[in-house]
């Protein structure tokens, strides 16, 4: 395993953008939400940008781009409503897993280290995502945007996760794509590792000095 995992015991993974590439059917969803309220359905590389912030704010950048302006908030529910609808009936039509993470999940879990999901996505979305993959069993605990009271940049999620298994920060790691990611990972005193091909808004992902930074997720097998 990669030396930085030496000393570890707990190891966290976002799902989007690390895990998985999600945008394609996260875009379909999307495109259908606002044709159906009546407006004009964005790109998949617009989608790409917005992704990162859970469902509501994805939604809600959606419709800031179809109207130039903050929608009202009965807007903002009726599309949210129908993204969450048409999401749930195909999360999994289009979505694919980035090379190597079948490998190194299999090979982590092996190694005995406890494997953990912290993502933004609505939690009802977890299960069937993952067992979907067969990677559901890898997982000692999953966390979606919903299970707390707060959700990544906030540390909450992770320190929750070390505290339910009774493992220090110190010898924890978390494993994502974006900014919201090594920000939670640094406030709850966790090693950060990320990986540059996923949703960060157009930065790029090293501007937030992760400990790490990878290209794929076999690096942690090296």
């Amino acid at each position: 395993m990669h030396t930085i995992l030496q000393g570890k015991r707990l190891v966290a993974f976002d799902l989007d953008g690390t895990l998985i590439d999600s945008v394609p059917d996260l875009t379909v969803a999307v495109q259908k939400a606002l044709r159906e309220v009546g407006l004009s359905a964005p790109s998949e590389a617009n989608v790409r940008d917005w992704v990162g912030n859970g469902a509501p704010v994805l939604v809600e950048r959606a419709l800031n781009w179809a109207l130039e302006q903050v929608p009202d908030q009965v807007l903002q529910a009726r599309a949210y409503d129908a993204f969450m609808r048409h999401y749930d009936a195909a999360p999994n039509a289009l979505t694919q897993l980035y090379p190597g993470v079948r490998k190194t999940l299999n090979a982590l879990h092996a190694a005995g280290y406890i494997l953990v999901l912290i993502t933004n996505k609505p939690e009802r979305f977890i299960a069937p995502i993952l067992s979907h993959f067969e990677l559901l069993s890898q997982f000692t605990l999953c966390l979606g945007g919903d299970s707390l009271a707060e959700k990544k940049p906030s540390p909450l999620p992770l320190l929750h996760a070390a505290g339910q298994l009774d493992i220090a920060p110190s010898a924890s790691v978390m494993v994502g794509d974006s900014r919201h990611d090594i920000a939670a990972g640094k406030a709850a005193g966790f090693t950060t590792v990320a990986v540059p091909y996923g949703y960060n808004h157009g930065e790029p992902i090293e501007q937030s000095q992760p400990d790490l930074l990878i290209s794929s997720l076999s690096a942690l097998m090296e």
